[in-house]
């Protein structure tokens, strides 16, 4: 594991000096599954709401998707958006089976169907997320996986990205030690455990405002919003200390530039 102390000056910077840990969720950050995520969320929760509500139903929206449900555990998503229409429903077991009416349940469905997308349009990454990765590597910066996908192994390798990662904390692993997950800061807490470094050494790159926020409660060294989703402004109130649009947007920043 390198250190920013020992990069070459005429090395493209990539962090602000005492960071040697990125830590970066995946969906919205390094693969645009975060699309397919939103799909999925959608057809699931109105195919539920039309048949539970009939003439009042009210389709789920993207801001649904960005205020209740985008980087938080699969059961807290169901939980959260549910509450916000005044519905409850039965916890259930993780071994629900998708046509349960439970919170595991539907979550469960809503995974069925993500696969199906993802079996169908596949897994890109983002080039400029690629290019930034490489510029990570080539500088020695050790990198980690945040995410609250169960699926993020099999993403991260239909990506092609694997190869860069050390560390990986996912949903199963969230479920596992019974993290709390974001806007709590335990999955990035536990990201930067698994390669070494205090969460002041570590940057944190998310697209999601709950990430955002867990970056900053965790007391991370460095917290970059990913604005792929037209929230800039709610993204540096939620703790972001730069805004991007795409992660090679910070390859082209002078030092001064990058916040700290």
């Amino acid at each position: 594991m390198g250190t920013s102390g020992r990069r070459d000056s005429t090395r493209v910077r990539v962090a602000p000096d005492g960071i040697i840990a990125c830590l970066f969720d995946l969906d919205g950050v390094l693969t645009s599954t975060a699309a397919q995520h939103m799909a999925a969320w959608k057809q699931t929760f109105d195919a539920f709401l039309r048949e539970r509500e009939r003439e009042r139903f009210r389709p789920f929206t993207e801001d649904d998707y960005l205020e209740h449900v985008d980087g938080r555990p699969r059961a807290d998503g169901v939980r959260q958006f549910l509450a916000s229409r005044g519905i409850t429903l039965p916890e259930g077991t993780r071994d629900d089976p998708p046509t349960a009416d439970t919170v595991h349940g539907l979550g469960n469905r809503k995974n069925e169907v993500l696969l199906a997308i993802i079996r169908e349009g596949g897994v890109h990454p983002y080039p400029g997320s690629v290019r930034y990765l490489e510029a990570v590597r080539d500088v020695g910066l050790s990198v980690g996986v945040v995410t609250s996908s169960e699926n993020g192994a099999s993403v991260l390798e239909a990506a092609g990205l694997s190869r860069f990662v050390q560390a990986r904390i996912d949903g199963v692993v969230i479920n596992r030690e019974q993290l709390r997950g974001k806007p709590e800061p335990d999955s990035f807490l536990a990201g930067a455990r698994a390669l070494g470094v205090a969460p002041a050494e570590a940057a944190v790159f998310e697209d999601a405002l709950a990430g955002v926020q867990a970056g900053r409660t965790g007391g991370f060294g460095w917290v970059v919003g990913v604005n792929r989703t037209h929230e800039a402004d709610e993204l540096r109130a939620h703790g972001a200390d730069i805004v991007v649009s795409d992660l090679a947007d910070i390859l082209a920043m002078k030092p001064a530039a990058l916040g700290r």
